[in-house]
């Protein structure tokens, strides 16, 4: 049975794994090792793993700025997909966003990806309007 938790320490290998297993071509700035290490500094209640009898097949990285929440790192090990792990991921994130006060949260998809948008907007995800930029610091 899948359980939702927090992150421990020693999942550290798993979620590593399971994050370049899902993005084969990450920006060179987006370092597993890096963001968890950031996560655990910041809001480590909001890194949360699903858990298969005690393997980890799922991850989502949330955050807080106290304006609007974010989604990232949303991963779910290929051999589990179509069960509901991600839509419970997400599920979990909102809800510990909301505890904090959070109204809104956001999130970014990488162009081309349909089927990630069509299972956020199942989830009430919107397209909007809106310009992305960004800039990388150092």
């Amino acid at each position: 049975m899948v359980t939702l938790r927090r992150y421990q320490s020693d999942d550290r290998p798993a979620v590593i794994e399971l994050w370049s297993d899902t993005w084969s071509d990450p920006a060179s700035h987006n370092v597993p090792s890096e963001d968890i290490d950031r996560k655990l500094a910041d809001s480590p209640d909001l890194l949360l793993v699903a858990d298969d009898e005690g393997v980890v097949v799922g991850t989502v990285l949330a955050g807080f700025d106290g304006h609007r929440g974010w989604i990232n790192r949303l991963a779910v090990d290929a051999a589990h997909r179509g069960q509901g792990i991600g839509r419970a991921l997400v599920r979990e994130a909102e809800a510990r966003l909301s505890a904090r006060g959070c109204h809104k949260v956001n999130l970014q998809i990488r162009e081309g990806e349909a089927c990630v948008v069509a299972f956020y907007e199942s989830l009430g995800y919107r397209v909007e309007p809106r310009i992305m930029m960004g800039k990388l610091l150092g």
